[in-house]
């Protein structure tokens, strides 16, 4: 069988450090969908969050439940087509601005990350940008992996004559340049059908950005990333993983499963409706036992056999030990897909929980005992204007996706192919580019 070339996701230019802008971001989550209006200004840069150029400031802002949306993937187009509409339709009248175009998360299509590494010679002179240039295309020549979409490219760091761990090695002298390049890809089929759902709403997509990497811009502070840390972002269908090391994205990775599962397995051991479950969930759920959970006593409500809803008195304990095993099997798939990668946690690294699950009760507290390390709820930071509903682990992704713009200079493409790029605004190039990005892929 002929194995196909990797194949570029649209992505976007990066804003310039100088200039004003408009930005529109979709979370096209399983559990909800959050389109945000954004306006950025430029600002001196920040020690604690690098590469945060612009003052972000909320215009606009719609959420509505998630409809067609299945494990982070589209399974009905309709369905997820009107409940982007509705979202970008309320965030438009709070802004007072019509939407063209958005970034997008993706965390269905079996995220996966890779590396591969490139070497070029140098004869002994000074390394300049088209060195660089080369030796990207030389690692990206090797991202050869049966039609996987390239989502993001990003160098982890550069050698030069076997002296690792460069960071920049323009100006520098020697024999040979060598890079080590981290990509990481979706399936196209799943890009193809989210693209879809976007565009049926009359938007157009300026880049796909991967969930636990948009998470992780918005929560992540510099020294965690350089000491080493793991942002799980735990939502409703799909928790995400974004492994950071000496500062960069070293692996990205995603599971379905997430917080809906322990909404079912609430509504199945208390024979509840799912609405009725899911507010049980918020409100008093917990995956640690205490002394007080067999004191405290529930009212819950109940489907009986006619199909009417019936008063029922159970401790909280018993809620309890219906969520903890749930949880417990999210925190064991997270741990055993870091070791099957070789990202095995260790003390001093950092574990940061954000996602609409991770505010469930003692999740933090029941990670910090699994992992044996420091864990952290982490909300977004550095943005103003969100409404304090807003304000919360649920909303990390949309928020990171204003973030991304800052910092897409840090990713390099193969030459030809990330030289151009997506406005900021409208739709211009929007059409040639993904018309042949659709090509590539079908």
């Amino acid at each position: 069988m002929k194995r196909s070339p990797s194949i570029l996701a649209p992505r976007i230019r990066p804003i310039p450090p100088s200039k004003s802008a408009i930005l529109s971001t979709l979370d096209v989550g399983t559990s909800k969908v959050v389109c945000l209006i954004a306006r950025l200004d430029p600002v001196e840069g920040s020690d604690v969050l690098s590469g945060r150029t612009h003052r972000m400031r909320i215009l606009g802002i719609g959420h509505q439940r998630s409809r067609g949306i299945k494990g982070g993937t589209v399974v009905d187009l309709a369905g997820a087509e009107k409940a982007i509409r509705l979202a970008v339709d309320s965030a438009e009248r709070m802004a007072g601005v019509q939407v063209t175009s958005a970034l997008v998360n993706i965390t269905g299509g079996r995220i996966g990350s890779h590396h591969f590494s490139g070497r070029v010679m140098l004869n002994r002179r000074n390394v300049d940008e088209r060195d660089i240039t080369r030796v990207i295309e030389v690692a990206s020549s090797h991202a050869q992996d049966a039609g996987r979409s390239i989502l993001h490219a990003l160098p982890v760091g550069y050698s030069l004559d076997g002296a690792a761990g460069i960071h920049e090695p323009k100006g520098m002298v020697g024999e040979t340049l060598g890079v080590d390049l981290h990509i990481v890809s979706c399936d196209p089929l799943a890009a193809h059908n989210l693209m879809l759902a976007v565009e049926r709403g009359h938007l157009a997509v300026e880049a796909l950005v991967a969930t636990p990497y948009a998470s992780a811009l918005s929560t992540l502070c510099d020294d965690e990333a350089e000491l080493g840390a793991v942002v799980l972002d735990i939502g409703g269908g799909t928790t995400s993983l974004a492994v950071f090391h000496q500062g960069h994205l070293v692996h990205a990775d995603a599971i379905a499963v997430g917080g809906n599962y322990i909404t079912l397995d609430i509504a199945r051991g208390l024979s509840m409706r799912l609405d009725d479950a899911e507010k049980l969930k918020c409100r008093f759920a917990s995956c640690i036992e205490t002394e007080a959970d067999s004191r405290d006593i529930l009212s819950i409500r109940q489907v009986g056999a006619d199909d009417r809803d019936q008063s029922h008195a159970m401790p909280l304990g018993h809620l309890t030990r219906i969520v903890r095993p749930r949880a417990d099997e999210i925190i064991d798939f997270v741990r055993e897909r870091l070791e099957k990668a070789g990202f095995r946690i260790s003390r001093g690294q950092h574990v940061i929980l954000t996602g609409g699950t991770a505010q469930l009760g003692g999740l933090a507290d029941l990670a910090r005992r699994a992992f044996g390390t420091q864990v952290r709820l982490a909300r977004p930071v550095g943005v103003q204007g969100l409404p304090e509903a807003a304000k919360s682990p649920a909303f990390a992704a949309a928020v990171g996706l204003l973030v991304y713009p800052q910092v897409a200079g840090r990713e390099s493409f193969e030459a030809g192919r990330g030289a151009g790029g997506l406005p900021l605004t409208g739709t211009g190039g929007y059409i040639a580019r993904v018309g042949q990005w659709l090509r590539d892929s079908f």
